[in-house]
C-alpha cells in the first residue's frame, strides 16, 4: 500500500506518511452512546527499566577511510538492534528470553507439567493462568500480593555506526560513515539481567475466569567511545582501517500485568469509519460489521416496524378423493384453527 493512500501528495519522493483518521468526534455529547465490550481488564501492572553493559576493544569498522584523508573529529555514534526479517531464527538477531518464577501463587500446568498458556491481545500464547488461595484478602475486599523473580537472557548482535568528519589534503571536509556488528552475547553465554517484583492479584474464587499473568519487553541500545576521547579510543591504520574501543549499553523496558476477561461499559462515538478509495467499477460494496440492534438503532435504520399479525392458517382440501368439496373442507379447517387459537 502506498504511503499516500487516497491522498494525493505533491511530493512523489516523500518517504514517510500519516495514518488515516479512524475515529472522529463532533464535540456533541449527545453523539456518544454506551457500548458493552468484552475485553481484558488490567488489575495490576508493574514497569521496570534494566540495563546491561558490554565493553569492546579494538572493534574493526568498515569501510576503510579513503586515501589522503584524515579524521578531524567524531560527529556522532549510533547504535541499533540487529534484526534479519528474512530469518527470525538468525542467531545474530538481538533477542530477549524471559524466565519468570512466582512465589505466593502457581502457574496452572497440564498433565505433562507444562504451564497452560492462553492467547493474549497480541494474538499469541502470551498469557499464563495464575492460581492462589485468595480467601483471606477476599474477606477484606483487597487483592492478594504475589512476588516474582525474573531473569532476562540477552543474546545476539547490535549495529554501531560512527559518523566521521574527514578532511583531505586540500582541507575539504566530508562526512564519512563507518559501521560494524558487535556481538553482545551468545546463546551459550548470554548476558543475564535479574530483577524482583511484587504485583497484586484479584480473587480466584469470585470470578468465572482465573487471573492471567503476562509480560513483555522492548530493548534498545546506546554506545559511546570507551573514554570519550577520540585520541585514545579511535585508531586509524596506514591503509585506512578504523578500529575503536566502545562501551555498549543494552537498555530494556519490561512490563508485567495481571489481567482478567471482563465486560465493560464504555462511551463510544460508534464504529470507526474510513473513507474508502474510489473504485470505478463497483457501485456498492458490502459492510464489514453488522448494524447495531438496539431499539434506537432499529428506528434509525428501518423506521417504525409494525408488529407481526397472527394469521389463521387455513389448509384447503386438495385430495381428489375427498368425500366433501374443497370449499367445505377449507371452511371447516379455518373453524378448527380458530377454536384452537382461542
Amino acid at each position: 500500500m502506498s504511503c499516500f493512500g487516497n491522498r494525493v501528495s505533491p511530493d512523489l519522493y516523500q518517504n514517510c506518511c500519516n495514518a488515516n483518521t479512524l475515529c472522529e468526534f463532533s464535540g456533541n455529547i449527545n453523539d456518544l452512546v454506551t457500548e458493552p465490550l468484552y475485553v481484558q481488564k488490567v488489575y495490576d501492572a508493574v514497569l521496570f527499566n534494566l540495563q546491561g553493559m558490554k565493553t569492546v576493544q579494538n572493534q574493526r569498522f568498515t569501510p576503510n577511510i579513503p586515501r589522503n584523508h584524515r579524521v578531524k573529529r567524531v560527529i556522532d555514534i549510533r547504535c541499533k538492534r540487529f534484526f534479519n526479517p528474512a530469518n527470525i531464527d538468525d542467531p545474530r538477531n538481538l533477542k530477549l528470553e524471559l524466565n519468570t518464577s512466582i512465589s505466593g501463587a502457581t502457574f496452572l500446568q497440564n498433565a505433562q507439567g507444562q504451564p497452560i498458556q492462553v492467547v493474549g491481545p497480541d494474538g499469541t500464547f502470551s498469557e499464563k493462568i495464575l492460581f492462589a488461595d485468595t480467601t483471606d484478602c477476599d474477606d477484606q475486599c483487597m487483592g492478594t500480593p504475589i512476588f516474582g523473580t525474573q531473569n532476562i537472557s540477552v543474546t545476539g548482535n547490535v549495529q554501531v555506526f560512527v559518523d566521521l568528519l574527514l578532511c583531505d589534503r586540500n582541507n575539504n571536509e566530508v562526512v564519512f560513515t563507518v559501521c560494524t556488528d558487535v556481538n553482545v552475547a551468545t546463546a551459550t553465554q548470554p548476558l543475564v539481567l535479574t530483577n524482583f517484583f511484587e504485583i497484586c492479584m484479584p480473587s480466584t474464587i469470585d470470578t468465572a475466569f482465573l487471573p492471567r499473568f503476562t509480560e513483555f519487553c522492548n530493548t534498545a541500545c546506546e554506545t559511546r567511545l570507551a573514554t570519550n576521547n577520540m585520541g585514545r579510543d579511535l585508531s586509524i591504520s596506514q591503509n585506512g582501517e578504523v578500529s575503536a574501543n566502545l562501551i555498549i549499553a543494552i537498555c530494556i523496558t519490561c512490563e508485567k500485568k495481571i489481567v482478567v476477561p471482563v465486560q465493560l461499559c464504555v462511551l463510544s462515538t460508534g464504529f470507526a469509519q474510513i473513507s474508502p478509495q474510489v473504485n470505478a467499477i463497483c457501485t456498492t460494496f458490502p459492510t464489514l460489521f453488522p448494524q447495531q440492534i438496539k431499539e434506537s438503532d432499529t428506528l434509525e435504520n428501518c423506521g417504525e416496524v409494525s408488529p407481526e399479525e397472527d394469521e389463521v392458517e387455513c389448509v384447503p382440501c386438495c385430495v381428489p378423493c375427498c368425500p366433501v368439496s374443497c370449499e367445505e373442507e377449507a371452511e371447516e379447517s379455518c373453524r378448527r384453527n380458530s377454536r384452537n387459537r382461542r
